[in-house]
């Protein structure tokens, strides 16, 4: 992503909310899940009971593009194979857009077919009008009442189960494209999101950009804005490639100025880092990062998590496909320059 944007961007009771993610991430892998395609991935969090994933699994979907890949690649390509096993095996997050044309059916389903399992799936709320600001993961809500509908629809597919949210990925970070009308509804649609999905239970993460974004201080306001302090925490990375070093220090500090709130960083493309130039749109290159789990080693980090599906076009750019597109060569190269 840009820099000045993210997109192309417990028989467990409580669901985890992360808003704010990029069509580019995955725009058509939201369907019903088979309850016999389920693997279980992740470690639990072992010292730090703080951390409100603490003994969670998150849901892998055996039904996943890398999962096909690999399994069609086993006698043709077996070292290939093997390599895409690294993503196949990992779990990632399921995007909720309108695409959906049932989003509380096709939530429902994906959490309790992870409820079925003890997993925590990991979803991402992305339908927050004016989207992207008409760049490739254009689109969203045509109006606010749309939103607050689909919003509502997207929280009773949640239900009693399980789930980890991302809310609405570059909502906040890119809102500078908006007048000043535009972001006041924008800050009470997050606002509306956050206690509707709270109040279904969820644990919401609100996102947050990254760190070579906005100033802490920016980000710090606008979180506010969007009611952080109902929030389980923020969101930072998502789809992008900044390390999780940076992340973390730019995480540690954001904190300190919204009442210490946790964290969970997108590692999925950032193994080797962003280009030189920062490029945001399906940069050469890059490799996958830490594997999602919620053992961090660090206080505030709730989780490591594959927000972005690597090797999902970021968008139409560089000679790649529109957003969302999989991209089986790009993603093997993501794996093999991994660790």
């Amino acid at each position: 992503m840009k820099n000045e944007k993210l997109s192309s961007g417990r028989s467990l009771s409580t669901a985890i909310v992360v808003l704010g993610l990029t069509l580019g991430a995955c725009s058509d892998a939201t369907g019903p899940l088979d309850a016999q395609n389920v693997e279980l991935a992740g470690s639990p969090v072992g010292t730090n009971s703080a951390n409100p994933l603490n003994g969670m699994f998150f849901f892998v979907d055996a039904q996943s593009n890398a999962r096909q890949t690999a399994d069609a690649w086993r006698s043709s390509r077996p070292n290939d194979a093997a390599m895409m096993e690294k993503i196949a095996s990992s779990p990632q997050a399921y995007w909720f857009g309108g695409w959906n044309v049932d989003v509380e059916a096709d939530v429902r389903a994906a959490v309790s077919k992870a409820a079925s399992t003890s997993a925590m799936p990991v979803l991402v709320a992305y339908n927050i009008p004016q989207r992207d600001c008409g760049s490739y993961s254009a689109g969203g809500a045509s109006s606010a009442d749309g939103y607050r509908g689909w919003m509502r629809a997207f929280a009773r597919g949640i239900g009693s189960r399980s789930a980890l949210v991302i809310l609405e990925p570059d909502a906040l970070a890119g809102m500078d494209c908006l007048n000043d009308t535009d972001r006041q509804t924008r800050l009470d649609l997050l606002s509306f999101a956050v206690t509707t999905l709270r109040d279904a239970g969820a644990m919401v993460y609100i996102d947050a950009g990254h760190s070579r974004w906005h100033s802490v201080e920016t980000m710090a306001s606008r979180l506010k804005a969007a009611r952080i302090d109902l929030a389980t925490g923020f969101s930072l990375n998502v789809s992008n490639f900044h390390t999780t070093a940076e992340q973390i220090t730019y995480g540690n500090a954001l904190s300190s100025l919204v009442s210490g709130k946790h964290y969970v960083i997108d590692t999925s493309r950032n193994g080797l880092g962003a280009t030189g130039d920062a490029e945001w749109c399906n940069p050469d290159g890059r490799a996958l990062g830490e594997r999602p789990n919620s053992n961090t080693g660090h206080a505030l980090v709730d989780a490591y998590l594959w927000v972005k599906r690597p090797g999902e076009s970021d968008g139409a750019c560089n000679g790649h496909p529109a957003a969302g597109t999989w991209m089986p060569e790009y993603a093997l190269g993501l794996a093999k320059r991994a660790k």
